[in-house]
């Protein structure tokens, strides 16, 4: 959690000729968000698609999973920034998707502008990503998704 975006700045960097994507969640953007200025500084044009869903969702879903729901700790939806008045603040572009029919015509804007774009992406609040490993299991014990 808050690897993603620089490491999608090194990824540009050390392709340039590339599209570069960082899939993030709203919790992982902001253990790092202060490097738009980096990317935008060095004409970067990554796209940043934030998986927003107030929580800190890995989290989230090991206590949904694991722990019976007793969430702890991980609600962020009060206290998020305005993602799209981030990246416009650092000089990036800023789209916002809020139903499934707008997501490739947001991609698609995304990737006609030369520029370091972030994707504010909303989903519902408890959504989970499958596959998943538990903790200490061999990776043929993944989960596929809830039944």
């Amino acid at each position: 959690m808050g690897f993603g975006f620089p490491a999608a700045i090194g990824a540009q960097f050390g392709r340039p000729d590339k599209t570069v994507f960082d899939i993030a969640g709203d919790g992982s953007i902001q253990m790092n968000i202060q490097e738009l200025a980096t990317a935008v500084s060095n004409k970067l044009p990554i796209k940043i698609a934030i998986m927003n869903n107030g929580y800190l969702g890995l989290v989230r879903q090991w206590q949904q999973l694991f722990y019976k729901g007793r969430y702890s700790a991980v609600e962020l939806e009060s206290a998020n920034p305005d993602f799209l008045k981030l990246a416009d603040a650092y000089g990036a572009a800023g789209i916002r998707v809020t139903r499934k029919e707008e997501v490739r015509p947001a991609i698609e804007k995304a990737l006609s502008i030369d520029n370091v774009v972030v994707l504010d992406f909303r989903i519902e609040r408890e959504e989970n990503v499958f596959p998943f490993v538990p903790a200490g299991e061999a990776i043929d014990r993944m989960i596929h998704g809830l039944a």
